[in-house]
């Protein structure tokens, strides 16, 4: 084989190993050591959904809240002055439940459940509703429901109205509903 082919076939292994998350294999291999060290055994731990749900929901929440976070950082850039700027601020007494506040209106993204994240908005007079959607003119008093759904092999996929969820897609239609609403 010629050297420029090695350089290759190992530059892909690499770009293929960047692009694929190890992390339930390194939860394995930990979970692995700490049973020869108590000698306790779970040998049908993988196949409990309820955990497997847990694990997805606090990771999806991580990447919603980063996604805000940068967009509005962003905003904030752009708009420069200190009115007007949108806030972030973590739910106590919560695992990773967020909301951003612009003009006494909050988005609040919560995990109801190992299995439904919640978004809406809330404003100071007290009123709830939820993002208009692109077949609504007006937004209703009901919040939106992100809910998991358990396929083959324990795969779980986020969806909303029976569609999977896209997450650059969602942060941006909750937070353009969200600027557009607190801008009065």
């Amino acid at each position: 084989m010629s050297c420029k082919y090695l350089d290759h076939f190992y530059m892909t292994i690499q770009q293929t190993q960047n692009d694929i998350s190890t992390n339930w294999i390194e939860t394995l291999a930990l979970e692995e050591l700490n049973m020869e060290e108590t000698g306790v055994i779970n040998f049908n731990e993988h196949l409990n959904p309820v955990k497997l749900l847990e694990e997805s929901s606090i990771e999806l929440m991580e990447n919603l809240k980063e996604r805000f976070e940068v967009y509005l950082t962003k905003f904030n850039e752009f708009r420069g002055s200190q009115s007007g700027l949108i806030k972030s601020f973590k739910i106590s007494n919560t695992i990773n439940d967020f909301m951003l506040y612009r003009n006494s209106l909050k988005l609040v993204v919560a995990r109801r459940s190992a299995d439904v994240l919640t978004i809406g908005f809330l404003s100071n007079s007290g009123g709830l509703f939820s993002a208009r959607l692109n077949f609504e003119e007006s937004p209703t008093s009901k919040i939106h429901e992100i809910k998991a759904h358990v396929g083959a092999f324990n795969k779980i996929q986020w969806k909303f109205n029976g569609e999977d969820v896209d997450i650059d897609s969602l942060v941006r239609h909750y937070l353009t509903e969200f600027i557009k609403h607190s801008a009065r």
